[in-house]
């Protein structure tokens, strides 16, 4: 078994872009050890420099494929490139089911990539706490930018936007319905559209689709809500200058690398227009309350299981069963007992 590294050595590791230091920084705050929110704290006022772009969409659709291709496309102009694959939780070990590290093996040996695998645990299918503690870790490392690819499935697609600055939404031809986004909400959440697989048979069917989809304001109405913003029919977000980001629907060819550097093209757009119009500022906002808010509901959560032994808990269960009490007023003296 390797010994462990001191708490300061290995946030000194991370703060210097070591790889190694990275990963048992990120194994730490995973597993919950006493030292996590040491090394965040020690990691927070390093961060705020990467870029950190969100890939989403339904399964099937190619994201992993995608993710490789664009981390690739970065390289090709000198950026470093963190990937954090927020996989299912196997029922069994609790670690990611798919394990993205396997499907990117393209990429090893590059100093200038790191792909880590994160199980969604206590997300509820979506990104967990510890999923946006170890995004912290990428940018104090040094990362350019940060892929986050999520498992398309549910309320995931749609937390993505609560942590990423740039969204990606990944649709395919022939995956059952027309759009996958519109069914999922994901037009309220995408900056950029890509269709994935745009060699096959529908894929113009695909880009008109969206595109349609995107001048009508998703079917319903002429604007829609979009990242907390008004977006206009058209697809274009705009901002109090008058500027507005225009939403693009992209063609990909992941396998091949095809449409990639425009997608790349798109996402460096996005960057400068958040910069631009004070959305990234607003953006960021967003995440550390997010943040925030999840810290102070762990934390009280873990005081209230401290206050109320597994007794004490389990007689309330047992006065609700006879009637005795109801569970609004179980949990009222629950609070009532952590105050005092």
């Amino acid at each position: 078994m390797p010994k462990r590294i001191p708490t300061r050595q290995l946030i000194d590791g991370l703060l210097n872009g070591e790889r190694r230091a990275l990963a048992r920084a990120i194994s730490r705050v995973e597993d919950g050890a006493e030292d996590a929110a040491r090394i965040v704290q020690a990691a927070f006022a390093h961060t705020g420099k990467a870029h950190l772009v969100g890939i989403t969409g339904a399964p099937g659709t190619g994201k992993s494929t995608l993710v490789s291709a664009l981390a690739e496309c970065y390289r090709e102009y000198g950026l470093t490139v963190g990937v954090l694959a927020v996989d299912p939780t196997s029922p069994y070990s609790g670690g990611a089911l798919l394990g993205d590290r396997v499907r990117m093996t393209g990429h090893s040996g590059d100093e200038g990539v790191f792909i880590r695998s994160m199980a969604t645990r206590s997300g509820g299918g979506g990104l967990a706490k510890a999923s946006a503690e170890a995004l912290l870790l990428f940018d104090a490392a040094g990362f350019d930018r940060i892929l986050v690819e999520t498992v398309g499935a549910g309320q995931a697609e749609v937390e993505i936007a609560a942590v990423a600055d740039t969204v990606v939404v990944v649709e395919a031809p022939g995956m059952g319905d027309e759009i996958q986004a519109i069914k999922a909400g994901l037009l309220e959440i995408a900056d950029v559209f890509a269709v994935n697989k745009a060699d096959r048979k529908g894929a113009e069917r695909t880009v008109a689709a969206l595109e349609m989809m995107l001048e009508t304001g998703g079917g319903a109405a002429q604007t829609v809500m979009h990242h907390g913003q008004l977006m206009e029919a058209g697809g274009v977000v705009s901002d109090d200058s008058g500027e507005g980001w225009s939403i693009p629907v992209l063609k990909t060819v992941a396998v091949s690398g095809g449409g990639v550097a425009r997608l790349r093209e798109a996402l460096e757009a996005h960057r400068v227009w958040l910069q631009e119009s004070g959305r990234q500022a607003d953006r960021e906002r967003t995440r550390l309350a997010r943040m925030l808010q999840s810290l102070v509901e762990d934390e009280l959560r873990a005081r209230l299981e401290a206050a109320l032994s597994q007794a004490q808990r389990q007689e309330l269960v047992e006065r609700m069963l006879r009637r005795e009490v109801d569970p609004y007023c179980a949990a009222t003296e629950v609070v009532k007992r952590f105050a005092e």
